[in-house]
């Protein structure tokens, strides 16, 4: 039984807040807002997506790529959902499913599967310190 029932329900929910702005950040192009989900430097695993082999690399260079990489699309919408975490004192890990879509007139690409993250607690709330993006599907129209 967990001896801090309310704490980790506290945890719990921050770790889904950061999520969520992370979704948030990146589809209203928020630079501050996606730049507070993360820790100082992060480790970057795409390789699903045949981005290369995991990196670690400052957040600001991260927010920058990914910025510039959405703003090639009129509008996108990343949901994140079906959170499962387990938190182990000031660290975690959260593994939701992910469905983001990019959105160009008269073209969408849409990626679907899940981000393994791993957070640890600041004094400024829970930040990423390692995001995995597992892609199990995409599609074109």
């Amino acid at each position: 039984m967990d001896p801090h029932p309310l704490q980790t329900l506290i945890d719990r929910m921050d770790i889904t807040d950061t999520s969520l702005r992370y979704a948030t950040g990146i589809d209203l192009k928020d630079r501050a807002l996606y730049r507070s989900c993360f820790t100082e430097e992060i480790e970057m695993d795409l390789s699903s997506m045949g981005l290369g082999p995991p990196v670690t690399v400052p957040a600001d260079v991260w927010v920058e790529q990914a910025l510039t990489l959405v703003s090639g699309f009129q509008s996108t919408q990343h949901i994140i959902t079906n959170h499962v975490i387990i938190v182990e004192g000031d660290e975690a890990t959260c593994v939701a499913y992910v469905q983001a879509r990019h959105f160009n007139p008269g073209s969408m690409i849409t990626v679907g599967g899940y981000y393994t993250n791993r957070l640890v607690r600041s004094p400024e709330g829970w930040k990423i310190c390692k995001l995995k993006l597992t892609q199990t599907w995409s599609q074109n129209t």
